[in-house]
């Protein structure tokens, strides 16, 4: 079973989804489930996982947090959840290129595969998809809007300057 909860926040209104294994989904409002098929969804206004990474989204938006620290229960292929891997290891405040990420998982050229994976990262915000950008710096690839992207960019700069 899977347990759905909205989340208010900076960039709008966040779908938090978990089993109760650990968070499956931050899906953004506007998402109609074809990029992340889910299954049945059950609403509920607390989960204990749910709980925790509503706590902890709130921490990263308010500049006190830097990484994530949830169980999770995402489903994917061995690439994709190698390419999600390797984003979640990006430095709060760092970027990378899709070709970037596809030398470090040793496929060089498979950096248009590793810009689907991307798009299809179940994890927004909590796996930092919004760190990889497009060839010369570009925005793209990211399931949300652009707009969001770079907040979010924007925000990590600001936290890293501050600190």
């Amino acid at each position: 079973m899977l347990y759905r909860k909205t989340y208010d926040s900076p960039v709008g209104r966040l779908q938090l989804v978990a089993s109760d294994q650990g968070l499956s989904a931050v899906l953004w409002s506007e998402e109609d489930g074809s990029r992340i098929r889910l299954g049945a969804v059950q609403d509920v206004e607390t989960h204990p996982v749910l709980d925790e990474a509503e706590r902890q989204l709130g921490e990263y938006f308010a500049g006190r947090r830097r990484s994530f620290d949830l169980p999770t229960d995402v489903k994917g292929t061995p690439f994709q959840k190698t390419v999600w891997a390797a984003l979640a290891g990006i430095p709060h405040g760092e970027t990378r290129s899709y070709g970037d990420i596809a030398r470090q998982i040793g496929r060089v050229r498979a950096f248009r595969a590793v810009g689907s994976a991307n798009g299809r990262n179940p994890l927004s915000i909590i796996v930092p998809c919004h760190r990889v950008l497009a060839t010369g710096g570009r925005l793209g690839g990211f399931a949300g809007p652009l707009s969001t992207k770079q907040y979010l960019l924007d925000l990590e700069r600001q936290i890293g300057a501050v600190r």
